[in-house]
């Protein structure tokens, strides 16, 4: 898919920082340009999870869907948990489509983990993972 056009004010980009058992959520509207805490969606069950963002996508119309892809520490091969967010997502974009980026996500949950603040853990990988992207369209 092409990508869109980020002068777009009115554009909604959703970030997810995809855990084996949470899903961090992370919003911004491009003319606002904050990335915001936007909740944590909780099931281990993968059906449950898809089907969850799916119907959050469509409520809140987003356009963008940002995903922290959690590559090797060197980069080069596909680890076990980076094939397993790709497989969640293909199994997403059979049922819905979005334009989806990909951000590699290596060492955002340990940033969480030193970031002040009230939002959760989750939340706040997803926030940083969608900074990265903001950070990467200027």
């Amino acid at each position: 898919m092409q990508q869109r056009d980020l002068q777009k004010n009115n554009m909604n980009v959703l970030a997810i920082d995809y855990g084996t058992t949470n899903i961090g959520l992370a919003w911004m509207q491009v003319g606002v340009a904050v990335a915001l805490p936007f909740g944590v969606i909780k099931t281990k069950d993968r059906n449950e999870q898809k089907n969850k963002l799916i119907t959050l996508l469509k409520e809140e119309r987003i356009d963008v869907l940002v995903v922290g892809l959690p590559m090797s520490a060197e980069g080069i091969e596909e680890s076990k948990n980076e094939i397993r967010v790709k497989k969640f997502i293909d199994g997403l974009l059979k049922e819905y489509t979005i334009e989806v980026v990909y951000i590699d996500e290596r060492f955002t949950s340990q940033q969480a983990d030193n970031t002040p603040g009230n939002v959760s853990r989750d939340e706040q990988a997803a926030i940083i993972i969608l900074e990265q992207y903001m950070y990467s369209k200027r």
